[in-house]
């Protein structure tokens, strides 16, 4: 793994509790957090997140992790990345080989390694996987969605088991095991489930996340806060609260909440560019430069506190300062809307940088 790994944890874990997860990253240099942030190398897909969302969130979720840069992990893969679960055996086969024996489209067959319904959760596969992916091909001719593939595979126990089995699409979504002319369901044992205290503190995130998405701010705050009672050390709980909490108009919370969020975690760089947003927003001009800038030192290539950067100079007069942001904005993000706007700027800023060097002063105006 190495030291300063940041794992993005998006659903609860089945396998075993987070706060061992979190403890043997901690032991391990890294940090265990839930969500996205710009500092995320690894996001990992717990398996309890087929029981909380629809197929289509989820495949969200997988898509916004790629395109952030995180390495997505199924939870096997992160177990052995931490080198708390061996190798499986050793395979020889390449993804695109599985993806050619068996027809199984493409993101179908990413979801499902996602989701540890093969032997191995990466290259290189084995001979198990490869015959695993046929059974799949077949259930998703037959009608069957990735979710309800993986959802039933682990029902079954070990996967590898189901490469014995006859599998059936059934009508309701669900999949069956057949016995000659008869189906029935799949038996075995669910893995080991979350201890109370874990699962419900996930319950608790998840509602909240839930009533942000609701467009209920207020409901939200307060779910986060009641998480924050069992997990205090959340940073990003803190930093959602804070949004929910500006959201719903209380200033005084929320500023309280972004900064709670930087001190569990200092280098949350999208809590400096939101708390920043906020200051700039009441009129607190030199806090709010001040957040932006160190949002913008911890990562150089955030647009967003740099844009603001270059308005807040804009603002002051300092229009050499507003220049160089925005010409800073535009080479990061040249084709977007804002950095067409960004362009604008530095347009109009050199008509009046030339204006004012003709009245004697190169970079201010009144």
């Amino acid at each position: 793994m190495g030291a300063g790994a940041s794992y993005g944890l998006l659903g609860a874990l089945a396998a075993f509790p987070r706060r061992l997860a979190r403890r043997e990253v901690e032991c391990q240099g890294g940090v265990l957090r839930r969500g996205l942030t710009r500092r995320t190398t690894h996001a990992v897909f717990g398996r309890r997140l087929l029981e909380r969302l629809p197929d289509e969130a989820i495949a969200a979720h997988f898509d916004a992790a790629v395109a952030a840069g995180a390495v997505p992990l199924s939870e096997n893969g992160f177990r052995r990345t931490l080198g708390l679960l061996p190798g499986a055996a050793a395979g020889s086969l390449s993804r695109q080989a599985l993806l050619d024996q068996s027809g199984l489209a493409p993101r179908s067959f990413d979801l499902l390694a996602l989701f540890d319904a093969f032997e191995h959760d990466a290259e290189p596969f084995s001979f198990r996987d490869a015959i695993l992916a046929k059974s799949y091909a077949r259930l998703a001719a037959a009608g069957a969605g990735w979710g309800a593939i993986a959802r039933s595979a682990h029902r079954a126990g070990k996967v590898t088991s189901l490469t014995a089995l006859a599998l059936h699409a059934g009508e309701d979504d669900a999949i069956y095991r057949r016995h000659g002319e008869a189906l029935t369901e799949i038996d075995g044992q669910h893995l080991l489930p979350l201890a109370a205290d874990d699962d419900d503190a996930d319950e608790l995130f998840e509602a909240a996340e839930a009533a942000e998405a609701a467009g209920e701010p207020a409901r939200a705050a307060a779910l986060y806060a009641r998480y924050l009672g069992r997990e205090p050390t959340d940073a990003v709980a803190a930093f959602n609260r804070a949004n929910a909490l500006r959201a719903a108009g209380d200033v005084a919370g929320a500023r309280h909440a972004y900064a709670l969020a930087l001190k569990l975690d200092p280098g949350f760089v999208e809590a400096w560019f939101n708390f920043g947003s906020l200051l700039h927003a009441e009129g607190r001009l030199a806090a709010a430069r001040a957040h932006l800038l160190e949002a913008v030192a911890l990562d150089p290539g955030y647009g967003d506190p740099i844009y603001n950067l270059a308005v807040l100079a804009y603002a002051a007069g300092d229009l050499a300062e507003a220049r160089a942001w925005w010409a800073r904005y535009v080479a990061l993000d040249p084709g977007s809307e804002w950095g067409r706007r960004a362009a604008r700027g530095i347009s109009y800023v050199d008509g009046k940088l030339a204006e004012a060097q003709r009245a004697g002063d190169p970079g201010r105006v009144a």
